[in-house]
C-alpha cells in the first residue's frame, strides 16, 4: 500500500478531516525499525538538527502525522508525534534511548549506533560530528493500525 492510500484509510476509519502528513523510513534498517513501531517497542526517534537546517525542512511538531515506510517504500503504519525537543548528543537521556526500542535499549547502545549514523549524515553535507552536535528527539504514538492487545 502507498503512503497516501494508508493515510486516507486512517482518516476515513477515524472520521478525521483531511490534513497533511509526512512519509519517511527510519534509519539504516527500515523494515526492522518499522516492525518495532508496530510491536509498540519503538516510540521515539532522533535525527541531526543540522540536516533539517541544510535541507530547509521544518522540525517535526507535536500533533503531526507521519506514515512510516518500509525499505521498499511500502506504507507500514501511521504515527502521531507527541513531543519534540533538541539537545546535545551527549545530553540525550537514557529514557529517550530506551523509547527508541533498538538493541538492548541502553544509552550506550544508542550512542554507539547513532554516533556512526550521525557521522555519515553530517559528512554527506560537509559537516563534522561532535558530542555537542544538536539532536532532534521526537516521541510518537502508533495510531494506525492500532496495536493489538495480548489476550491472556
Amino acid at each position: 500500500m502507498k503512503a497516501d492510500e494508508m493515510f486516507a484509510q486512517f482518516l476515513k476509519e477515524n472520521n478525521l478531516p483531511q490534513t497533511d502528513f509526512e512519509a519517511f523510513c527510519f534509519g539504516t534498517d527500515a523494515d526492522l525499525l518499522a516492525e518495532l513501531v508496530l510491536q509498540g517497542k519503538k516510540t521515539a526517534c532522533s535525527s541531526v538538527y543540522e540536516v533539517y537546517a541544510h535541507e530547509k525542512e521544518p522540525l517535526p511538531t507535536a500533533g503531526q502525522y507521519s506514515v512510516v515506510l518500509g525499505s521498499k517504500e511500502n506504507a507500514v503504519c501511521v504515527i502521531c508525534t507527541t513531543a519534540v525537543y533538541v539537545c546535545a548528543f551527549e545530553k540525550v537521556a537514557p529514557l529517550h534511548a530506551a523509547k527508541e526500542g533498538e538493541g538492548d535499549g541502553s544509552l550506550s547502545y544508542w550512542r554507539r549506533v547513532h554516533e556512526d549514523f550521525f557521522k555519515t549524515e553530517l559528512s554527506a553535507i560537509g559537516l563534522s560530528f561532535t558530542r555537542q552536535t544538536p539532536v532532534v528527539c521526537e516521541e510518537f504514538e502508533l495510531v494506525y493500525p492500532k496495536q493489538k492487545e495480548d489476550k491472556a
